[in-house]
């Protein structure tokens, strides 16, 4: 059994740390690329979500690297997000296709026949060694948060564009390598100090909040660098969602540093019930970033997701009541880089402007949002 799952941000950190303290056998998928999403692109339905291809994109060439078992999540919800696992299996079994597609359903009355299937994917291992495998991964997880929050905030003070992602690039390989709890505490230190070690310029910021549909927020291939993009334009970036936020059932959020309950009140004045995947947080997220004193919100969302667009059309009347800037990014397989960086230039701009009008005391609630 070679097992295999779709790429999401960090979570490689996770899954393979699982797998690789259990002794088991995985296929990670070749890093995201324009040939995952043309591969995507070719197999998944045109007016499929666009996450439903970008994932398509890695189970082909995780099969196409040895790969016989796929890991994907399914069930009731949150949104069309649960039905990806069944709509992929049927559309690579079609394309000639031989593996085994493993759905994990989290529901009450499924986790009997959830239990079931991890019980085949441990080969063996005894359940107390997977728990402390799955413990340890979720210690990387907040970790690999933590860096990258830390990497969010600084980035916009880089003296040499890029220093902060390398260092990132080098806490990655480090967290990735630590074996034990022991190692991981000496990686902790070893890589803040290295992310503060990056020489920096002290300049005006601007702070910019990133909300959307949790896939694109994490996944930066596909959501075009737009953290990064931000921070080399002069913005101090944060972003409502983690990965140990997704992975954590509690609703108290460590890295974001806020409960869901909170976010749901905070967009009560708007959207009062769940509208499914994130709508509900990107409008609750927004009115929390203004409150904090955020100088604009950036929405990334793929086309055709029906929760945030709910949201999109309710953050007009958030930008104008509350006055904060707000930029909605819909992305699919035609979104250009040029486009988006020119789009995120005039935002940045424009909150910077307002900012300083802010520092002066005039009004500026009634210029047109984004």
């Amino acid at each position: 059994m070679r097992i295999s799952w779709p790429h999401m941000g960090s979570l490689e950190f996770v899954l393979g740390s699982v797998f690789e303290e259990l002794g088991l056998d995985y296929v990670l998928p070749p890093p995201n690329s324009q040939r995952t999403l043309e591969l995507g692109t070719r197999y998944g339905p045109e007016f499929a979500c666009f996450p439903l291809k970008t994932t398509l994109g890695n189970f082909i060439e995780a099969l196409e690297e040895g790969a016989d078992t796929l890991i994907m999540v399914s069930g009731k919800g949150p949104c069309r997000f649960g039905f990806y696992a069944e709509t992929q299996r049927r559309i690579l079994e079609d394309a000639g296709y031989d593996f085994r597609m493993v759905m994990l359903e989290f529901e009450p009355n499924r986790i009997p026949a959830t239990v079931r299937k991890l019980k085949e994917l441990k080969q063996g291992r005894p359940w107390r060694s997977v728990i402390g495998a799955i413990k340890f991964a979720l210690s990387k997880a907040y970790l690999i948060d933590r860096l990258e929050q830390q990497a969010l905030h600084q980035r916009c003070l880089d003296r040499e564009r890029g220093a902060t992602t390398k260092a990132l690039e080098r806490c990655y390989r480090m967290v990735w390598e630590a074996d034990s709890y022991a190692a991981l505490r000496r990686v902790e230190r070893e890589a803040f100090e290295l992310l503060q070690s990056v020489p920096r310029e002290e300049r005006e910021a601007v702070k910019i909040g990133i909300v959307g549909e949790f896939y694109l927020v994490l996944e930066p291939f596909f959501n075009l660098g737009v953290e990064e993009k931000l921070g080399n334009l002069g913005a101090f970036v944060e972003r409502s969602v983690y990965l140990t936020d997704w992975l954590r059932p509690s609703g108290n959020n460590p890295v974001a540093g806020h409960h869901d309950r909170e976010v749901e009140e905070a967009a009560r004045p708007y959207l009062t019930h769940f509208v499914g995947g994130e709508g509900l947080r990107s409008v609750g997220a927004t009115v929390l970033y203004h409150r904090l004193g955020y100088d604009g919100v950036v929405h990334v969302m793929p086309f055709t997701c029906m929760p945030e667009t709910i949201a999109k059309s309710i953050l007009p009347r958030v930008s104008r009541d509350l006055g904060i800037p707000v930029l909605s990014i819909v992305i699919d397989e035609m979104t250009g880089k040029a486009g988006l960086a020119t789009r995120l230039e005039a935002f940045v701009d424009l909150a910077r402007f307002r900012k300083r009008a802010g520092d002066a005391g005039l009004d500026y609630s009634l210029q047109p949002a984004f």
